[in-house]
């Protein structure tokens, strides 16, 4: 499937950019083209909310790692002031902008985990802690294994995060190379020409099993359990995206 996002391999920098463009779309502002999220994002929110159950509990601390300015952060913003979590949210000061103020709701301008304030005074105290579509940028812009790491020191006993909406590039290829995958991108691309995979081939920046393994791998080994989940078969991606949730015992 050649079809390829406009909006790859950008940066926290370009999405200052982004969010003060006025000629785009709220999906776009965040990375994605209309038709990957629009129409889509309740039933996403609800695939979340399946999965971090502290979310549906009361007083909890929640923290979203890069919630953007789409309509999924202003769905967490009324979940949470509805359950009386107080919520985090970190990102640049122009996407930040784009989202309302509210007495439970603090926000922190910054590349996240270059915040110590919030690192230090909140270390082991999120009972919630969501980073959406957000992995694949933190290739670009931080070190990969100190994300995971400062992010599960932030875990409170029993709190949970998800690392949700990661573009596998091994679930990818195993997608498009099956009859179903194959039909999808004659279908999609219109064409009868069969789409273009290359197994055990290293792709340069890009996420693979071996990424996803290896933070399962590195959360376990610092005494959390982390599980791959499967995205609900509703979701716009789900056919060749996944999350991670790791749980603080």
């Amino acid at each position: 499937m050649s079809s390829k996002n406009p909006f790859a391999n950008i940066g926290f920098e370009d999405f200052r950019r982004l969010a003060a463009d006025q000629n785009l779309t709220k999906y776009e502002r965040i990375g994605f083209p209309n038709s990957y999220r629009e129409g889509y994002e309740p039933a996403i929110f609800a695939d979340i909310c399946s999965k971090v159950l502290h979310l549906s509990a009361q007083d909890k601390k929640v923290l979203d790692i890069g919630p953007g300015c789409s309509d999924l952060p202003l769905m967490l913003i009324e979940l949470c002031e509805r359950q009386r979590h107080a919520l985090t949210l970190v990102d640049n000061q122009e996407m930040l902008d784009l989202l309302p103020d509210t007495s439970t709701t603090r926000k922190v301008a910054a590349l996240y985990p270059n915040c110590p304030e919030l690192i230090e005074l909140d270390k082991g105290s999120f009972d919630a802690i969501l980073c959406y579509s957000v992995l694949h940028y933190v290739l670009v812009d931080t070190a990969f294994f100190r994300f995971l790491d400062t992010s599960l020191s932030l875990l409170a006993p029993g709190g949970q995060m998800l690392i949700g909406d990661i573009p596998n590039i091994s679930k990818r290829k195993r997608f498009f190379a099956s009859e179903t995958g194959i039909r999808f991108h004659q279908e999609f691309m219109k064409t009868n020409d069969l789409p273009v995979v290359h197994f055990n081939q290293v792709e340069h920046d890009q996420i693979d099993d071996a990424v996803v393994m290896a933070i399962v791998q590195r959360a376990r080994a610092q005494g959390f359990d982390a599980y791959v989940l499967p995205q609900h078969p509703s979701l716009p991606m789900a056919n060749r995206r996944e999350d991670i949730l790791i749980h603080r015992p």
